[in-house]
């Protein structure tokens, strides 16, 4: 335990817990956080294999990631704030129970409809980050939460990585593909194992109730949302069908009503006051842009590595253990980034390490719109965009639990987790669309037109992330 946690532990009122070696805490947070990348990762060698497998069109399969990201909406803002009142370690047992659940259905899942079922229970992964920055933030300093975020970082991209390689290999010596699909419940598995003993529970609890009326409102408008989002633009979803337009105003509507339902409870599941801070503004808007691309783009991308150039017209043909090495140059990247951007932060200050983030992953999606049509180059624009991406998972989530009160550890963090995955659904959304547009009748793969797009609103996106930047201001920090 270090001296600041010792000082917390030794001031309040709160029972005295066991001490824990700091090798312990840093050994458990790498296994979640590598179990987290490893649940997100490892479907990414395998999709194209699985449109013939589950017999899905490539437009169908970002449906996967979606439901993935609306169910991470619902389950954030829950944990966080039940990690918070109740216990970190508690909540984060129960945590990697709900994905292990998730991760055996996927391991069994015979039907793209089981795989859909399996990868909403998987969602609950977003809970992981929020709880485990409750546990660093209440026994390390504020510079030591910095480096430990951004290992945290680290070790979640390098899970993706790990994820991506181990069912590539799977499916590469496996008959079936759907061998894959059980890498996640042995990750899972792990974690949940050697975790349960070590973790230590959190000191400092601020008491309350859990607001279920705000979170169900919550939920309930964001996954509307979300839902006409992503189906807009289909058959049966045309952008003017009542169906659509449901989804989309009266999920507007419940948002807004959950924001005024907000603004007047004692104990709300997350304080919409805190956006009256400029940081907490920005900084969400940043978390918007960057994850809108990086997640948007996370099936597309692993669609066009493994779409053979002869038969659409474009792609590098690639097989699902080629995939799996084509993501470690961009992942590689994003994880060494994220770990020097407490470093360049101290040098330049947080708002430069935003802009040179966000500029980068702009440089990153254009080079991959003019380099496209060979593996080197198309490789080089993903250790670009990698790059931006790292600098802006680290520092986006460290700013997020700074510019909170320490009692709100869990939900500042949550409310981050909460905005990767909104705009991470809003561009699976966009992509969904996009690639839908392009796919013509009775083809399982878009045109190239669809890339063309999705590149250049990425683009555009990380431009608007870079400018939004700009308005942070190192001032605006709780007391």
């Amino acid at each position: 335990m270090t001296q600041a946690a010792a000082a917390k532990a030794s001031s309040g009122s709160a029972p005295p817990v066991r001490t824990v070696p700091a090798a312990a805490i840093v050994v458990s947070i790498v296994l979640v956080e590598l179990s987290s990348g490893i649940t997100q990762g490892f479907l990414a060698p395998v999709l194209r294999s699985l449109t013939d497998v589950l017999h899905v069109t490539a437009a169908g399969l970002n449906w996967l990631s979606i439901a993935n990201l609306m169910a991470s909406v619902a389950f954030t803002p829950l944990l966080s704030r039940l990690g918070d009142l109740h216990g970190h370690r508690r909540v984060l047992r129960w945590n990697l129970a709900v994905v292990l659940l998730g991760s055996l259905v996927v391991g069994t899942a015979g039907s793209f409809r089981t795989l859909l079922i399996g990868q909403i229970l998987q969602g609950a992964f977003a809970g992981f980050f929020p709880l485990l920055v409750g546990i660093l933030r209440n026994r390390t300093s504020e510079a030591e939460s910095r480096r430990s975020i951004g290992v945290m970082v680290a070790a979640l991209v390098s899970g993706i990585c790990l994820g991506s390689v181990a069912s590539g290999l799977v499916a590469h010596y496996v008959d079936t593909p759907t061998a894959a699909l059980w890498v996640p419940a042995a990750a899972v598995s792990v974690a949940l194992l050697v975790t349960w003993p070590l973790l230590p529970e959190t000191t400092e609890r601020p008491g309350g109730r859990l607001d279920v009326r705000g979170g169900v409102l919550l939920c309930a408008g964001l996954v509307a949302v979300m839902l006409g989002l992503g189906q807009g633009g289909l058959p049966g979803w045309e952008w003017t069908s009542p169906r659509t337009l449901a989804c989309l105003v009266g999920g507007a509507a419940v948002t807004a009503v959950w924001v005024w339902v907000e603004l007047r409870s004692p104990e709300p599941m997350i304080d919409v006051r805190l956006f009256r801070r400029r940081n907490v503004a920005v900084v969400a808007l940043v978390t918007t842009t960057f994850s809108f691309c990086m997640l948007g783009l996370q099936i597309a991308s692993a669609v066009f590595l493994g779409t053979p150039g002869e038969v659409a017209g474009y792609g590098m043909g690639l097989s699902p253990l080629e995939i799996a090495f084509a993501t470690i140059p961009g992942m590689a990247s994003l994880a060494l980034a994220a770990v020097a951007a407490p470093r360049l932060a101290a040098r330049v200050g947080d708002r430069a390490t935003l802009v040179v983030g966000s500029l980068l992953m702009a440089a990153g999606y254009a080079l991959a719109l003019a380099l496209h049509t060979s593996l080197t180059p198309y490789l080089l624009s993903t250790v670009v965009a990698g790059v931006g991406t790292g600098l802006l998972q680290q520092s986006t989530r460290t700013l997020a639990v700074e510019s909170v009160p320490p009692e709100q550890t869990a939900v500042g963090s949550g409310i981050n987790e909460l905005l990767i995955n909104v705009g991470g659904s809003l561009g699976a959304a966009c992509v969904l669309a996009v690639t839908a547009a392009h796919t013509a009748a009775g083809s399982a793969l878009p045109a190239y037109g669809a890339y063309a797009t999705t590149w250049s609103v990425c683009t555009g996106v990380s431009l608007l992330g870079a400018l939004a930047a700009l308005l942070y201001r190192r001032s605006d920090r709780p007391a």
